[in-house]
C-alpha cells in the first residue's frame, strides 16, 4: 500500500523555524505527500516552496485550543487562503460543545466554510476530550455545516487518534464527509490500519518514517 498521498506532512511546534518549514516542504515534495500542514504564519513560506509541485498547503486555524472567537478564526482562515493555503484544519470550540451549545458549533464551522468557499475544510473535534456521544454529535454538526473532513485530534491534547474514534466518526458522517486521523501515528502498520478503517487522510510528523518502514518519535 502506497500511503504517501494519504499523509499531511505536519510541523506545528511552537519552536518551528522558517528553516524547519523549508525542510518540511522539501521532504513533502520528495516523498510526494498530500500536503504540508503548518501554522498560519508560515503559509506564505510553505506556498513559495511547494507551488511548483503537487503538494498542497494546509493551515491550522484556531490551533490548538479552538477557544478563539469565531471572528478571529474566520479572519485567520481568510488570511491563510490569501497566503496560499488550499486546505484548512480548524479546531472546534470544545467547551461550547461540552456545554451543548450545538448551534454555536455549527454556526462557527459554517462561517469558516463560507470564508474558504470551495477549498477543503477539515474540522478537528479533539476526541480525547469527548464522550462517544459528543464525538458523534461533533461529527454530525460538521457535516451539517458542510465541512469536507472530520479530524480526530490536534496532537496537542491528552491523546491522539484511535481506531475506535474513527469508527464512531465514520458512522456519524455516513459518507457525507471524509475522515482524517491525527496524533500518535508513528509507523507503517498503524498508518495502514487507519486507512483500512476508513481514514482518507493521516496527519503526522512521522511521514518519512512511515514510508520507510521505521518507527517515528514525533506526533
Amino acid at each position: 500500500m502506497n500511503l504517501s498521498k494519504y499523509i499531511d506532512h505536519t510541523l506545528l511546534k511552537a519552536v518551528a523555524t522558517p528553516q524547519d518549514i523549508a525542510q518540511l516542504c522539501d521532504e513533502a515534495i520528495k516523498y510526494q505527500f498530500a500536503s504540508v500542514c503548518v501554522n498560519s504564519c508560515y503559509v506564505t513560506e510553505a506556498f513559495q516552496h511547494v507551488k511548483n509541485s503537487d503538494v498542497k498547503v494546509c493551515s491550522v486555524i484556531g490551533f490548538p485550543l479552538g477557544a478563539m472567537s469565531t471572528e478571529a478564526k474566520v479572519f485567520e482562515a481568510q488570511q491563510a487562503v490569501k497566503d496560499g493555503a488550499t486546505e484548512i484544519d480548524m479546531v472546534i470550540n470544545v467547551g461550547k460543545l461540552k456545554a451543548k451549545d450545538f448551534e454555536y458549533i455549527a454556526t462557527e464551522i459554517a462561517a469558516i466554510k463560507k470564508a474558504v468557499g470551495d477549498l477543503v475544510l477539515k474540522v478537528i473535534i479533539e476526541t480525547c476530550y469527548l464522550t462517544d456521544e459528543e464525538k458523534t454529535i461533533a461529527s454530525e454538526l460538521s457535516v451539517k455545516a458542510k465541512a469536507d473532513f472530520v479530524k480526530t485530534s490536534t496532537g496537542f491534547g491528552t491523546g491522539g487518534a484511535t481506531l475506535e474514534d474513527i469508527a464512531i466518526m465514520k458512522a456519524a458522517v455516513n459518507r457525507n464527509a471524509k475522515l482524517k486521523a491525527s496524533g500518535g501515528i508513528r509507523d507503517f502498520e498503524t498508518a495502514k490500519a487507519y486507512v483500512e478503517a476508513g481514514a482518507d487522510r493521516l496527519g503526522t510528523s512521522n511521514g518519512i518514517a512511515i514510508i520507510e518502514g521505521k518507527t517515528g518519535e514525533g506526533y
